[in-house]
């Protein structure tokens, strides 16, 4: 697709500069130029145009909310002054997978005084001796290079940090909340069993010693009326 229908495909019937988020991976620019944007897009903080068969960033419009740019597997070997002049305020750039070769291309990035983060990984400027150390030499606003800083401590991921936080805290909340599965029901149903149980007996014995006082009682009246009855023959007779 090319990038111009993609661009149209990516707004959604939004107008430009609405959208703060644009993703153009795998189109075909013209030539090797980017084509269909503008300067209308001036609140798009993330551009990506990974593996368009990009050549040049001559036609890149000025995008001074733009954060984030992602570049990786093009073809790019030049022309990184534009960046500066175009997107002052980027603090993110993949360079991965392009043509650029030495320093001095590099070199162009110095004026973005806001870039953290940069990526030069599969470019054959990471063939040079020391390449890590010049780069940031002479880039030395930069923090991370190909995701690890001086020390190779990786670069965080924000969100996965963000989201890591909050499954923490909600197991947390949840074992506090619910408490050790199945232990408070275990007791409870224990307590039950056994009152039931016991208050089951106690009926029983119960019931057993009025049906025996029952039995005792119509014993003692049968032994009376016989007892009676030999009384009343001896005086008829």
């Amino acid at each position: 697709m090319e990038m111009k229908k993609r661009i149209n495909l990516e707004l959604r019937n939004r107008a430009p500069e609405k959208v703060t988020e644009l993703v153009l991976d795998n189109c075909r620019s013209s030539n090797g130029e980017i084509e269909g944007l503008n300067d209308s897009f001036k609140e798009l903080e993330f551009l990506s145009m990974a593996s368009v068969e990009l050549t040049s960033l001559a036609k890149l419009p000025t995008l001074s909310k733009l954060r984030k740019l992602e570049l990786s597997d093009n073809i790019i070997s030049g022309g990184l002054e534009v960046l500066a002049e175009r997107c002052p305020n980027l603090t993110y750039l993949n360079l991965s997978g392009n043509k650029i070769k030495d320093l001095g291309t590099v070199e162009a990035l110095q004026n973005l005084k806001n870039l953290k983060s940069l990526d030069l990984f599969n470019c054959e400027i990471t063939n040079l001796e020391d390449y890590r150390d010049s780069i940031f030499e002479l880039l030395q606003q930069i923090t991370y290079l190909d995701g690890f800083d001086q020390e190779d401590n990786e670069a965080p991921d924000s969100e996965d940090d963000d989201d890591e936080e909050g499954d923490e805290d909600g197991d947390n909340e949840d074992e506090d909340e619910a408490g050790p599965p199945g232990e408070y029901e275990d007791e409870d149903d224990e307590d039950d069993g056994g009152s039931d149980l016991g208050e089951g007996e106690e009926e029983e014995e119960v019931g057993l010693s009025y049906l025996m006082k029952e039995e005792i009682q119509d014993e003692d009246d049968d032994d009376d009326y016989v007892e009676e009855g030999g009384d009343e023959e001896k005086e008829g007779k």
